[in-house]
């Protein structure tokens, strides 16, 4: 290999490696990230226990596209953003017990 060459390899280097660190500590997880909660949100269904983001427990009672309806309490129904739920409790617990 020529100096040339090995001085062009030497400057870009760290650069590339910079870009693949980023890669996988940071746009890899986050990715992945999405992908699950994607598939969480799309494997709701009338009857799953969740919480919100905003830390509200209940039992859906109907799912739209954009807009779901969580029983909260007796005779209490809201109705939200389906992006603002936070995890399937329902889901969890069926994972726990396989």
């Amino acid at each position: 290999m020529s100096p040339e060459a090995m001085n062009a390899v030497m400057t870009w280097a760290p650069a590339i490696l910079m870009v693949a660190l980023l890669y996988f500590l940071l746009l890899r997880p986050q990715k992945k990230e999405q992908k699950r909660r994607t598939a969480m949100l799309d494997s709701l269904k009338k009857g799953d226990r969740i919480v919100t983001i905003g830390g509200l427990y209940g039992t859906l009672t109907e799912i739209q596209e954009r807009i779901v309806k969580l029983k909260i309490a007796d005779h209490v129904e809201i109705e939200m953003a389906r992006s603002s739920i936070h995890a399937n409790i329902t889901q969890e617990e069926q994972a726990k017990k396989v």
